[in-house]
């Protein structure tokens, strides 16, 4: 079967690899024939030859690893050991073992769920992220009637807009160094502030501080600390991104002296959210098609390696890249 690895830093090379096949599966496991696969933020550091914090990157090179480091994906199931899936379904999740750019997947059918087949596979990519936002969405305050500002308009920013605003919330601000006028209004933003975080906060008023401010960047320390600033007395802050420093130093003065809250976390409940992911599509019709900004073929290194490369980019009409048949 095929598969592609990282063998340098920003370059692929596509294998030919034995088939996994359903002897190689465990309990709760399924077999997915690859159908699509989205590039996430938390990929690229693997990409650029960086040590990340993914499952799979055992911190000495993540070069030759198969599949690495796509865990968006989505297929058909060829066969299963768990029993809420069956051959022939069309699944999309997590590829538990972040190895999902390769021709068979196994991963944990808990981290799966069928889409709409009106959807093409790129476009159910997105239900991947939407779920993640959606369930961060859950542990926070009800955004009705509050002030929701996100830092960082990338591929997971503009989804918590789009949720922010469809959740009731009165004012959503968009903070991206990257001109997002163009598809701010479509997902939900009523303030689109083309600034860094810190010269943002630096220049905001009191009545603009906001009851609740997600940082969805990560791989960074000072955007969590400007989300902190950016808090109004008693507010929430969301910490999104993927941590690569172990410890981030934050400002406990004003922790406590805003009786601030700060949450963060991973995904649980895979399954739950990913079903609830594809109703919340399903009452939104025009978010995947807005979302899927980019399509790459998947059976030519250079359409994989320009995928990569374009999600490495800062480019304004981007969005959600996937990699499909």
């Amino acid at each position: 079967m095929w598969s592609y690895r990282i063998v340098a830093p920003y370059l692929f090379e596509r294998a030919s690899i034995p088939d996994n096949t359903p002897e190689h599966l465990a309990d709760g496991q399924v077999l997915l024939r690859f159908s699509s696969a989205g590039v996430c933020g938390s990929d690229l550091p693997a990409f650029r030859g960086a040590r990340g914090r993914l499952p799979g990157d055992d911190g000495r090179s993540a070069a030759g690893k198969d599949g690495f480091p796509i865990h968006e994906v989505a297929g058909e199931v060829i066969a299963s050991r768990h029993p809420e899936h069956r051959p022939g379904d069309r699944v999309v999740g997590w590829a538990s073992g972040f190895d999902g750019l390769m021709e068979r997947v196994i991963s944990d059918g808990d981290g799966l769920a069928p889409y709409d087949p009106a959807l093409s596979p790129a476009e159910a990519i997105g239900l991947q992220p939407l779920a993640c936002v959606l369930y961060a969405c859950e542990q926070l305050p009800d955004l009705a009637g509050r002030h929701v500002a996100i830092i960082g308009q990338g591929s997971i920013g503009l989804l918590f807009s789009y949720v922010a605003k469809a959740a009731g919330a009165r004012r959503v601000t968009g903070v991206d160094p990257l001109d997002r006028s163009g598809c701010a209004t479509a997902f939900g933003v009523d303030d689109a502030v083309r600034a860094t975080s810190d010269r943002w906060v630096s220049h905001l008023a009191p009545a603009d501080r906001a009851d609740v401010v997600i940082e969805a960047v990560g791989h960074q320390v000072a955007t969590l600390g400007h989300a902190i600033e950016a808090a109004a007395p008693g507010g929430t802050v969301f910490y999104f991104g993927v941590a690569d420093d172990d410890a981030y130093p934050i400002s406990m003065r004003l922790m406590l002296r805003n009786n601030l809250t700060l949450k963060s976390g991973v995904t649980l409940d895979r399954r739950r959210v990913l079903e609830l992911a594809g109703k919340f599509a399903a009452e939104h019709p025009g978010l995947l098609g807005a979302y899927l900004t980019h399509a790459f073929g998947v059976h030519d290194v250079r359409d994989v390696q320009g995928a990569f490369e374009l999600a490495c980019r800062p480019v304004p009409e981007r969005v959600k890249i996937a990699i499909a048949e």
